[in-house]
């Protein structure tokens, strides 16, 4: 998933719109886009959406509230048997956290989708000051565990932060410490890494700046608040042409001499973790 886009799930609007975009991954938000009072609401629409959308199952996710709300319970009794491709579970505030969601859709009806098919799970990992404590525990949480993302928000609030960016719009060092623990608490889970928002969706330049940011530290993709921040997220995601290329000759180079640790392509030598690399590219 190189793109994923929140849709408001209250929005019958934005619904409609959502099928035409190119994201990878639609996100059904029943949590921080929706007031308390519409989110009754949001999970009729919500269900009705992914049971008419006519989208592939793997494309739509439903973010649903907290654990800690009383709203948690009736996201999961109402999306569950409809079958989203995953769940994004926000505020999460340990491994333990993702396993109970996982025992939860394991006992709703229709929550296993079929041996072959499980509810993913995505959780927002960093949004709790108690959460960054825990993150290196996520490798136990099992196969419904497809990625790990994080928030900067709500975790500045929650510290009271008066900012979490400078004024180029680059983190501050705490929050920049923040998304380096989740990239590598993904990667010790064996999991994607996904890159948090852009708020500032009117700017384009800022966005593809971050992307290719994320992209070059090991992130494979990014949230989205907007449908136009989709086709940027895409693009940077994506390998070019002459980076598959390149992944390529890597590969076939150590394919020419199996048993070596090192080889020379273009005068240069290249090991193990390049040939892991080049693998990457042309698996992604």
């Amino acid at each position: 998933m190189r793109s994923l886009l929140f849709v408001p799930a209250d929005s019958e609007r934005k619904l409609a719109k959502a099928v035409e975009v190119p994201a990878d991954a639609l996100i059904l938000d029943l949590e921080d886009s929706v007031a308390t009072a519409n989110k009754p609401r949001a999970r009729e629409r919500a269900v009705r959406f992914l049971q008419t959308c006519g989208l592939p199952r793997e494309r739509l996710w439903v973010r649903v509230n907290p654990t800690t709300s009383a709203e948690h319970a009736d996201d999961l009794a109402a999306i569950a048997p409809s079958r989203p491709g995953g769940i994004m579970l926000p505020k999460a505030r340990s491994p333990e956290d993702v396993l109970a969601l996982a025992r939860a859709l394991d006992a709703h009806a229709g929550g296993q989708g079929g041996a072959d098919e499980p509810i993913g799970i995505l959780p927002l990992v960093t949004e709790t000051p108690e959460a960054l404590f825990q993150l290196g525990g996520y490798g136990a949480c099992g196969p419904r565990l497809a990625a790990l993302s994080w928030g900067a928000e709500d975790l500045g609030a929650a510290v009271g932060a008066t900012a979490v960016r400078e004024a180029d719009g680059s983190w501050t060092p705490p929050f920049e410490m923040v998304r380096n623990l989740c990239l590598f608490a993904a990667h010790a889970a064996g999991v994607a890494a996904i890159d948090t928002i852009h708020a500032d969706f009117r700017d384009a330049a800022g966005l593809e700046r971050a992307c290719r940011a994320a992209r070059r530290d090991g992130f494979t993709g990014k949230l989205a608040i907007h449908p136009g921040q989709v086709d940027i997220i895409n693009r940077v995601f994506t390998p070019s042409a002459a980076e598959i290329e390149r992944a390529r000759r890597v590969v076939d180079a150590f394919a020419r001499q199996p048993g070596a640790g090192v080889v020379e392509l273009d005068g240069v030598m290249l090991d193990r973790p390049h040939l892991v690399q080049a693998r990457r590219i042309l698996e992604s």
